[in-house]
């Protein structure tokens, strides 16, 4: 007997197809809003050397061992040589991931500051290590940093051993710096001389500039050995250079005292300081670049106030008047002045102590950015314009060349950006406010003018820096491929 429920239709087995592409909507819709991972999820510590020439860094898969504080002091180490020879917050970041990751250090986190690098080391149900370094003193030293460059690149490929590391860092720290003393006092004397030859002057206001940058070096040095602040060291070495170019010019020797004292200018400028400040404030590390700023802005005010001291007791002898708004062009070929633009960087190189096969890839890329600056100047481009696009070119440059010797960006970028600084500009506007008061918003407006520049090209090297990272990643893969084979 048939039962009412039997003629009911049955439970289906299967969702209908029909349903099938709603739920693939559904998924999609919901990709799409949510995306591939929550957006408040924390990035892993070792994606911070993407971009870097340590990305990907050869870790070790069994952990850390029973050493772990000695690997957290090499890294402090490591840390404080990078600050000491000048390099950025950013490199001694990845340098430190690096390092800490190919150790098996992988619950640590990072924290610098413009003196200070702190490194905690927290792994799960066990008690944190913190440790911290403080960095007091700084010294020219380019070579080393390359060297130190090397070592961590070599600690990421998973080659170096701690014990092993740690050995080649203090050789590093020990080794003598690759130019004597009378060497780099010489570079600084020639300097000037190429750089007053590259503005405009003649034969006698090189000649000139050359003696009083290597006066202006032996005072320094011997202010920097009675400890006197560099505050105080800068003005007093910027006023010696002013003074003797005022009063050689009184004695009727044919030079154009503006342009010698724009040699010992650019010797005395903070660009290193700058640069890695502007580094430090487009990578996100606010607290290290405002430090650096401030620094270098302290050692520009103290320019500007030795070039005042100077100017007013230039008067008080009976210097007459200076005509400083006189325009200065170039009394040589363009051939001829890209040969100064050579000479002068690879002497500031020298000063820097720089490794010594980078002197010469370096003062080609000096001469690369001064192409660039006169075909600018050429085309109309203003004169705050025109050094900032040179200096993209040359951080792109410097970038490039750097990954291929082995070395970092800073190290090729910082001298040679060196001609492009406006020392003539600085001159020209403290002489107005010092001297000339009928012109003191002029001065004060040219002031605010230099300084302007001086930050644009800062900005353009980081700029050209990562403009070209994107157009690198085969020569960081091919400096990874040569570590490895040594």
């Amino acid at each position: 007997m048939t039962r009412p429920a039997d003629a009911l239709p049955g439970t289906p087995q299967s969702v209908p197809s029909s349903n099938r592409p709603n739920a693939a909507a559904r998924g999609m819709l919901r990709r799409l809003v949510q995306g591939e991972a929550p957006p408040t999820q924390a990035m892993t510590i070792v994606e911070r050397l993407a971009g870097s020439p340590y990305a990907n860094p050869t870790i070790q898969v069994a952990g850390p061992d029973a050493g772990a504080r000695k690997a957290l002091d090499f890294s402090l180490s490591l840390a404080e040589a990078m600050f000491r020879y000048g390099a950025g917050a950013l490199e001694v970041e990845t340098s430190i991931i690096a390092v800490t990751a190919a150790f098996g250090l992988d619950n640590i986190e990072v924290d610098i500051t413009n003196q200070s690098v702190v490194l905690n080391y927290s792994v799960k149900d066990q008690t944190p290590t913190t440790v911290l370094r403080v960095v007091r003193s700084w010294t020219n030293n380019y070579a080393g940093l390359t060297a130190i460059h090397r070592l961590v690149s070599d600690i990421a490929d998973g080659g170096v051993s701690r014990t092993e590391a740690a050995q080649r860092l203090e050789e590093i720290t020990r080794r003598p710096k690759p130019f004597p003393r009378w060497m780099v006092t010489a570079a600084f004397g020639i300097f000037a001389a190429a750089i007053v030859a590259f503005i405009g002057g003649g034969p006698p206001g090189s000649l000139i500039g050359f003696v009083s940058c290597i006066l202006v070096e032996l005072v320094s040095r011997k202010l920097g050995e009675w400890r006197v602040p560099e505050f105080f060291s800068v003005a007093t070495s910027a006023a010696l250079v002013t003074l003797m170019a005022t009063l050689f010019w009184w004695l009727r020797v044919p030079i154009t005292p503006a342009l010698v004292v724009v040699g010992g200018i650019l010797l005395l400028l903070p660009t290193g300081r700058l640069i890695s400040a502007m580094q430090d404030a487009i990578n996100g590390f606010p607290v290290t670049a405002a430090g650096r700023f401030v620094s270098g802005l302290l050692v520009f005010a103290a320019l500007v106030a030795g070039i005042a001291v100077a100017l007013v007791a230039g008067t008080s002898l009976g210097v007459p008047e200076l005509e400083v708004l006189d325009p200065v062009e170039s009394r040589y070929p363009w051939p001829l002045v890209a040969l100064f633009v050579f000479v002068a960087i690879a002497m500031i190189c020298i000063a820097e102590q720089t490794d010594v096969k980078l002197v010469i890839p370096t003062s080609l890329v000096a001469v690369a950015g001064y192409l660039l600056l006169i075909g600018a100047m050429s085309a109309g481009v203003g004169y705050r314009l025109a050094p900032a696009l040179a200096a993209v070119l040359i951080g792109a440059l410097s970038r490039v060349v750097a990954l291929r010797m082995g070395a970092p960006q800073l190290v090729v970028a910082v001298p040679a950006v060196m001609f492009l600084y406006p020392g003539l500009m600085v001159f020209r506007s403290m002489y107005q406010l010092t001297i000339d008061v009928d012109v003191v918003s002029g001065g004060a407006a040219g002031l605010f003018n230099a300084l302007t520049v001086v930050l644009a090209i800062a900005a353009g090297v980081v700029l050209g820096d990562n403009l070209a990272r994107p157009f690198t990643r085969r020569l960081s893969a091919q400096e990874r491929q040569r570590n490895r084979r040594r």
